[in-house]
């Protein structure tokens, strides 16, 4: 690995960026599902340094009991801190603690790196969100609230919903999703919210993640047995649905559908499908906000021909270079590289190398570059 580390020093030169780690992670035995997730998010960038910042606190606080949260803090820490520009290191900590939260983990088998990222980013906002109550509670029974001449001062109003809690996950990786169902008979459009830390997209051959988009934002009739209710005609009507996405995320997490169910196997089966994602993407043919502009800065990777078999690696951008990173090792690749990684135009093929899950940094966010 000393020999690897000092190719990938030598080959960015004096380009190497100032205060940046390039190191691998170890594999625990079929752990490169979680390595290649790992990675992607160490490089998104304004959710690192969230993590470094929460962490330095923590650390000056009050011990907890160890959590998921903590483990990828420190396992952030352990990196930015070393003295080595490169190199790899043991996420065990993390990883023995992702054994103990989930028995979905626990084995030796091949995971899904869609299936970790999800359960990751949902465990995280339930520690924030637990942390966040304690301390309330806390603040609570040691200051009792102030009385005024008319009871108490800025009572909670009866009925009125108190904001939800917005984490380092919500601020980075949440969008909102906008249901929009219109009524044939009447046109009443009922519109219906719902939040996304990712989006899950259908994906068909010789395509791109701009077609994936559109067809995600397709108008479906509801007609026969899907009649919508409206409440305006109190009755099953014929209805225009569509999904739109109304708030568009800082970081774009898509994640493209290659594993499919196939009922005439009774098993599922890896589409290879060439799907083109750009490094540049514009959100125009989705988002109520034309100008949502972003640029992509990592792919996790999977390689193999079948769903339960095969390995993950990532492709990071970090500073306008690209990298590739395979459990331990880390290798400068050509930004041109990346398309080798769209799929396979035919559905026999020797490349079985296949984009997964795609980071996308939004231009208004601060640049990952």
């Amino acid at each position: 690995m000393g020999a690897a580390g000092s190719k990938l020093e030598k080959a960015l030169g004096d380009q190497f960026p100032e205060g940046e780690r390039y190191f691998g992670l170890e594999n625990f035995g079929n752990t490169c599902y979680c390595n290649s997730v790992l990675q992607a998010l160490y490089f998104c960038v304004p959710f690192r340094e969230q993590l470094l910042e929460y962490y330095s606190n923590y650390k000056n606080g009050a011990d907890t009991e160890d959590n998921l949260l903590i483990c990828l803090a420190d396992l952030f820490t352990q990196i930015s801190s070393q003295k080595k520009k490169t190199g790899a290191i043991a996420p065990k900590r993390f990883v023995q603690r992702l054994k103990k939260q989930n028995e979905l983990f626990r084995s030796y088998m091949h995971q899904d790196a869609h299936e970790f990222l999800n359960f990751l980013l949902n465990e995280l906002v339930d520690i924030l969100e637990k942390e966040a109550q304690t301390a309330k509670n806390e603040a609570e029974t040691s200051s009792p609230p102030e009385k005024t001449a008319n009871g108490l001062k800025n009572p909670q109003a009866k009925g009125v919903q108190k904001e939800p809690l917005v984490t380092l996950v919500h601020k980075n990786f949440q969008g909102i999703l906008t249901n929009e169902t219109r009524c044939l008979r009447c046109e009443t459009v009922t519109a219906r919210d719902e939040t996304f830390f990712d989006l899950s997209l259908d994906i068909e051959q010789n395509s791109s993640i701009t077609s994936c988009l559109k067809n995600f934002s397709s108008t479906e009739t509801l007609n026969a047995e899907d009649k919508f209710f409206c409440d305006k005609c109190c009755g099953l009507q014929e209805a225009q649905k569509r999904m739109k996405i109304k708030k568009p995320p800082h970081i774009l997490v898509i994640h493209l559908k290659r594993f499919k169910y196939i009922e005439q196997l009774g098993r599922y089966k890896k589409l290879s499908y060439r799907v083109v994602f750009p490094l540049e993407l514009k959100l125009s043919n989705t988002a109520e906000d034309a100008d949502s502009e972003y640029s992509l800065f990592a792919v996790v990777v999977h390689v193999g021909s079948g769903p339960n078999h095969g390995h993950y690696v990532s492709l990071v951008k970090s500073h306008n270079h690209w990298l590739f990173f395979d459990d331990e090792n880390v290798e400068m690749i050509d930004e041109s590289a990346v398309q080798t990684f769209f799929g396979s135009a035919q559905e026999y093929s020797n490349n079985t190398d296949h984009g997964y899950i795609l980071f996308y940094e939004s231009l208004g966010a601060n640049k990952n570059s």
